[in-house]
């Protein structure tokens, strides 16, 4: 049974998209073993601890340095034996040293096709205002494996998202979130679970 320990900034759609796939046997052989928020008033929290799972707030307003604060997230994610990182909306840029300890076994959702509307700033409404502003017809969703780049590592799973005349950054959002984010994210996690995607050349190969 793979654990898993995601690391969430807000809400928790994701987060609980990944808890329904595991009620409902889209993913299979893991389980969500600790949620992690930056933020005190995230959502997120709340939904795990509904459901019972450890769920902890690491705020770096808590800690001396940026380095201070990510040696207490790597120290709670390995003394609860996360074997995924799960980045289900993470505002938080990870740092070498974890990607270091975690390697490829952190994954990560974006709310774009990267390469598109990725790296730098993009992030949370940004991409979509970003596809809007750029006039393209379609957009998407990617999980991809996190290095110490931005956006950056071996692509696992995307899947495409039509836009549509009239959007707004918030309906496409929420477009790509139900049509993208929460079926490739449990998709891709279920493939890691069963040992189905390895990384060879610094692609992603699925069997």
């Amino acid at each position: 049974m793979l654990k898993l320990g995601v690391l969430v900034s807000g809400g928790g759609t994701n987060l609980q998209a990944i808890m329904d796939a595991i009620d409902s046997g889209v993913i299979t052989n893991a389980e969500v073993g600790l949620v992690i928020s930056n933020n005190p008033g995230a959502y997120a929290l709340k939904r795990a601890e509904s459901r019972g799972i450890p769920a902890k707030c690491i705020s770096p307003k808590k800690f001396e340095n940026r380095e201070e604060f990510h040696k207490a997230l790597l120290q709670e994610l390995q003394e609860n034996k996360v074997e995924l990182v799960v980045l289900a909306g993470f505002l938080v840029a990870i740092p070498p040293m974890i990607v270091e300890a975690y390697p490829n076994r952190i994954i990560n959702i974006h709310p774009s096709l990267i390469p598109s509307f990725c790296g730098v700033g993009f992030y949370g409404l940004h991409v979509h205002e970003g596809v809007l502003a750029r006039g393209v017809k379609v957009s998407g969703a990617t999980v991809h494996f996190v290095d110490t780049g931005t956006d950056t590592g071996p692509i696992i799973l995307q899947k495409a998202v039509e836009v549509q005349q009239g959007d707004t950054p918030e309906v496409l959002q929420r477009r790509v979130m139900e049509k993208a984010e929460w079926k490739i994210l449990p998709k891709a996690i279920d493939l890691i679970a069963n040992n189905r995607v390895s990384v060879q050349n610094g692609k992603v190969v699925i069997d």
